[in-house]
């Protein structure tokens, strides 16, 4: 038995990190008033998604405040509500 729990602790945090892996982008246009931001990004494991250009909407529409259009990035995104969302965003050094 615990064994058991032993194993399955592991594979839910190896999903866990498979679904929060940080996905390098580049911003190519900020719509504040949508809250939606458009990113050429490297592939998305955790939706199956290959590297591409696309619209997101922003979870908080507060982390597109300090961006624009040029900036480099690193994002986790997930579907929210049935929509694509960048969840976490940070600017890349």
């Amino acid at each position: 038995m615990k064994r058991l729990l032993v194993v399955s602790a592991a594979l839910l945090f190896s999903a866990e990190l498979a679904s929060a892996q940080s996905v390098p982008g580049t911003v190519k246009k900020i719509d504040v008033e949508q809250g939606k931001l458009t990113i050429d990004h490297g592939p998305i494991k955790n939706l199956d998604m290959e590297a591409m250009s696309m619209v997101f909407r922003a979870a908080d529409p507060a982390m597109l405040k300090n961006l624009k259009a040029g900036d480099k990035i690193k994002f986790d995104a997930d579907r929210v509500n049935g929509q694509i969302t960048v969840t976490k965003l940070q600017k890349s050094k």
